[in-house]
């Protein structure tokens, strides 16, 4: 079978194909029987190559681009990619089930774990897998959305200006969550103004769309943003006409304390995030819980029962140490909340390990200087660093323990051995600490 598609008209035949498969899959290493494979291209590879190896895989169809392939169950389309974003833009007009985004420099996937908690104990939830919030993962997600959904929780990543316009396009939010607007991607935005002006995106579609913003009352720069741009918005302290009180409760001990109030009632529970700073993204996911009428008990058993994974201020204990895992990104704002929390854990040993930062462009040397500063006012805590960046700004404050590269340290570590410490390791994702692990 040979099918041409060219017009917009006709992704609704491509769309009842693709609802009636297994799915869709960009990947050929991961293809289950019966789904599409789109020929995605890349900077450094051509998904079109690998079409024929997709059908022998197991793949129902393969959707390419390029014109001199031909065989059975080839679909042809102009552009794989465009096609995609299409589709996706066209079942999303299908859906009639509230679709929530959520963006921002720090917090959002686990902001986007813990909402998709306390929306499930209400309805079923379908929501970004992972890291799947960019121009490809956002099509995909709301086309693997089933049937029963109740709930799309839709995760929204950026490192230009004009990219969460272009996923709202897409997602059509009608709920939109902004965490906080902080120094992450600088390299690719420019500017702290940039990336306010980025994130304030979603604002703009809500305000366009008649979409609802639930905001973070205590940040500045959002309460402005919203004055500024947003018609309808609720502040997380009010979701629902009642006053929502969430904070974090003193405690010394590793997992983050929550203390709350509503309707006249007091809590205290503990979850297991470490760190003070994610309460804010507890906060978020109680309030849309309240603003969705999810039963308050429910909302406290859901954020109590998450746990984190994927590296995301996930804690681990070995037979050797107790690690925090905060390694899938890495900026000043996360890096200075993340020290600050550490500090405050009671222990006899602690250590912490820390990888440049990413993408910070002309902020980069500061913003490594800075979290030095940080870092000496630790008090009986040992410190090694990884990476160029965090070598040259040890280098420039008097000399603390560091190395070229995470290889480097990982030598060190295989002499070296730490032995029953609580241990914050914390970097980018490119600086790949999680290499160290096993020597932990």
């Amino acid at each position: 079978m040979r099918l041409l598609f060219r017009i917009i008209m006709e992704i609704k035949e491509l769309h009842a194909i693709v609802r009636n498969s297994a799915g869709i899959t960009t990947d050929t290493r991961k293809i289950r029987k019966g789904e599409l494979f789109f020929a995605l291209k890349g900077p450094a590879h051509d998904g079109n190559r690998f079409a024929t190896d997709s059908l022998a895989g197991g793949a129902e169809f393969a959707v390419v681009d390029d014109t001199s392939l031909t065989g059975d169950n080839i679909i042809v389309v102009e552009n794989v990619l465009a096609t995609l974003t299409e589709l996706a833009k066209y079942h999303r007009r299908m859906l009639t089930i509230p679709v929530i985004a959520i963006t921002g420099s720090n917090g959002k996937t686990t902001t986007k774990e813990l909402i998709a908690a306390v929306l499930s104990k209400k309805k079923k939830v379908h929501s970004t897998t992972g890291n799947l919030n960019n121009h490809i993962g956002v099509p995909l997600t709301l086309l693997a959305a089933p049937d029963d959904a109740g709930y799309l929780v839709v995760e929204m990543g950026a490192n230009h200006k004009g990219e969460i316009a272009a996923l709202c396009e897409i997602a059509m939010p009608d709920i939109g969550i902004i965490t906080n607007i902080g120094k992450a991607h600088i390299e690719g935005f420019g500017s702290l103004e940039d990336v306010r002006e980025a994130k304030s995106e979603l604002y703009h579609w809500l305000r366009n769309s008649g979409g609802i913003a639930i905001y973070n009352e205590r940040s500045n720069t959002l309460k402005e943003l919203i004055f500024n741009i947003v018609h309808k918005a609720v502040p997380y302290s009010d979701p629902y006409g009642t006053d929502l009180l969430v904070e974090a409760a003193e405690d010394d001990g590793l997992y983050l304390r929550v203390k709350a109030a509503y309707e006249g009632r007091q809590y205290t529970f503990t979850t297991n995030l470490f760190g003070s700073y994610n309460i804010d993204n507890v906060r978020a996911a109680m309030a849309v819980g309240v603003f969705l009428e999810v039963p308050f008990s429910d909302i406290i058993d859901a954020v109590t029962s998450y746990k984190p994974a994927n590296n995301r201020s996930q804690d681990d204990s070995t037979d050797k140490n107790i690690l925090i895992s905060d390694t899938y990104n890495a900026n000043p704002s996360s890096m200075e909340k993340a020290i600050s929390s550490f500090a405050g854990v009671r222990a006899e040993k602690k250590m912490v390990i820390l990888g440049d930062m990413l993408e910070l462009g002309s902020e980069s040397e500061a913003a490594h200087d800075k979290v030095i500063t940080y870092l000496k006012a630790l008090d009986g805590v040992d410190i090694l660093l990884a990476g160029p960046l965090f070598s040259a700004a040890a280098k420039r404050s008097g000399g603390m323990i560091s190395f070229a590269s995470t290889d480097e340290l990982s030598k060190w570590l295989e002499s070296h051995p730490p032995q029953c410490y609580y241990i914050l390791v914390k970097g980018s994702r490119g600086m790949m600490l999680e290499k160290l692990y096993p020597l932990l």
